[in-house]
């Protein structure tokens, strides 16, 4: 019964190492909406600048999904995504009056 256990745990975890790499697509195409949303917004000087950044990040998230060889570009470029998501965020906030 523990072998079977064992490898059941082994098995999902196999299979949920790849998904990593498809969870990409995913999280950069959720920026990409946080961005159009923020630009849809009236922005202003303080709002600007964080919608930029968020471009940029998320064009850095693209190319390090692409040419991932590890799980760890992967993981960089999730993290870039998420950050893109959050200036985005930030400047719906400020953009909000």
């Amino acid at each position: 019964m523990k072998a079977q256990v064992v490898i059941a745990i082994l098995l999902v975890l196999a299979l949920a190492a790849p998904a990593l790499a498809f969870n990409c697509p995913v999280v950069i195409k959720q920026a990409e909406d946080l961005i159009r949303k923020a630009e849809g917004t009236k922005t202003n000087a303080d709002s600007k600048p964080l919608i930029d950044e968020a471009k940029k990040l998320v064009g850095e998230a693209k190319t390090h999904h692409e040419s991932a060889k590890t799980k760890k570009d992967h993981a960089e470029a999730i993290r870039k995504a998420k950050t893109a998501s959050a200036y985005a965020e930030e400047a719906i906030t400020l953009a909000t009056p």
